[in-house]
């Protein structure tokens, strides 16, 4: 089991519980160690969002508690083959997180894959990573995208070199498709 590649799934509390757990089983399916990283090791909050008829945005309800396998503190980008950043509500507290936020750079840096879904975005333009890049997200925050100098593509998923990037939960198929695509090449 120690050789398995590693890849540190990003999130916090009100961190999107279908997108966490789906990250998790999925990579593990598929022979990787998944390992849920957050600001503390604790019992995470997640949260549920979900889209209503009538609605012009998303409704947020509780969702599962999940586990963080390390704080973001520990986390070594040597350590790890790719980088998963969730979305819901968490990625707004965690793109203040210094070391995250370095640890982004870094893998960045290396080239090392980086995949984020929804507002998982928002670490990314904190990081100052989308310039010039062609990305997507969750439609009500591509300004942060643009702001920054990138490219909202309205897409389900998007590859730009090493990033790959998604809009939301309902994106899943589109986005881990190209995600595993990438993988084995």
């Amino acid at each position: 089991m120690a050789n398995k590649k590693k890849i540190l799934i990003v999130t916090d509390d009100a961190g999107e519980s279908f997108e966490i757990l789906y990250a998790q089983h999925r990579f593990a399916e598929a022979g990787w160690s998944p390992v849920i990283g957050a600001s503390k090791k604790k019992a995470l909050h997640g949260v549920i969002h979900d889209f209503e008829p009538g609605w012009t945005t998303y409704v947020e309800k509780p969702g599962y508690r999940i586990e963080a396998d390390i704080a973001l503190s520990q986390a070594k980008p040597k350590d790890y083959e790719a980088v998963m950043l969730i979305g819901g509500r968490a990625p707004e507290h965690l793109r203040h997180h210094v070391k995250l936020i370095k640890f982004v750079q870094e893998f960045h840096k290396s080239g090392k894959w980086i995949f984020s879904v929804c507002h998982g975005i928002q670490i990314l333009a904190a990081a100052d990573l989308l310039e010039g890049r062609k990305v997507t997200c969750y439609k009500n925050v591509r300004l942060e995208v643009t702001q920054v100098g990138g490219k909202w593509i309205n897409k389900q998923s998007v590859v730009d070199r090493n990033l790959v990037t998604a809009q939301t939960w309902e994106s899943h198929a589109d986005f881990y498709r190209d995600i595993f695509r990438c993988l084995d090449n």
